[in-house]
């Protein structure tokens, strides 16, 4: 156990981990319909499941997030695993030649639509605890003959790459789910090159909700649980050096609580 981790930290993290792995194995197995096999995941079938969706919709987790010419010529095991609460690639309005890196990349979905707009002079990183998701992310990545991304087995509070390695970084529903937050956000800080922004889907509070009542609104792995309010995001990013922060809301998760879009860019000085 890393120094500052607690045991309720790790305990939470291997929920995480092992939830993330059921997904990967039901989809490697052909479940389609593998959130039925994840009660109350992120993109699940609960009620506070952050892309609302439900045990009978036809598309699992948050493929229904995607439009179809998004996820064309995309394996169709990328977009059934798919467990985000939005399409940050979307909304970080990347260019040719850029160097990107998705946190918590899971099946790889949003690094192959990344390695697609930024083209074979860019490069697009994956980071992902889970080996269950690595696996099916390497597959997905060799179906699609990309050959510009790589993924890394890592956490998202202790990025594998070095300082100043890549233009921006994107995340699809998966901060919410570290118990170390102040890390993740200054680990995405040390690893854009100056000038360079994130562009992050999460779940995220409102201010007037206490930890307490976010946690009566659906569980940690839930992505309910362990959301940031706006307020602590905004200060968050402040905190480790971002500037022009942003966090716009998108659809509700819970009362309280919702889908967002988080912006901010790292000085060029």
């Amino acid at each position: 156990m890393s120094e500052g981790t607690t045991s309720q930290d790790a305990g939470l993290r291997e929920q995480v981990r092992a939830r993330y792995a059921q997904a990967a194995a039901a989809v490697t197995a052909g479940a389609r319909n593998a959130n039925l096999l994840i009660e109350d995941s992120c993109c699940g079938p609960a009620a506070s499941s952050c892309c609302g969706t439900t045990a009978t919709t036809e598309r699992s987790f948050g493929a229904g997030l995607y439009d179809d010419a998004t996820t064309a010529d995309l394996p169709i095991e990328a977009v059934e695993a798919s467990l985000g609460c939005g399409n940050p690639t979307a909304v970080a309005d990347l260019h040719e030649g850029e160097r990107v890196l998705d946190l918590g990349s899971g099946c790889g979905i949003d690094v192959l639509l990344a390695a697609r707009r930024v083209g074979p002079s860019g490069f697009a990183y994956g980071v992902d605890m889970t080996d269950e998701m690595l696996e099916l992310a390497r597959a997905n990545a060799a179906k699609a003959e990309a050959t510009n991304v790589e993924f890394v087995k890592g956490t998202i509070e202790d990025v594998p790459l070095p300082d100043g390695a890549v233009d921006v970084v994107i995340s699809n529903c998966v901060i919410n789910l570290s118990t170390d937050k102040p890390a993740v956000l200054a680990e995405m800080f040390r690893v854009l090159a100056p000038g360079g922004r994130i562009g992050v889907s999460d779940v995220v509070a409102e201010d007037r909700l206490t930890p307490e009542q976010r946690a009566e609104r659906g569980s940690y792995v839930g992505c309910i649980a362990g959301a940031l309010s706006k307020s602590e995001y905004l200060d968050g990013l402040a905190a480790v050096g971002f500037t022009d922060a942003s966090v716009e809301f998108t659809h509700e998760a819970a009362d309280g609580m919702h889908a967002a879009i988080a912006r901010a860019t790292k000085p060029a000085g």
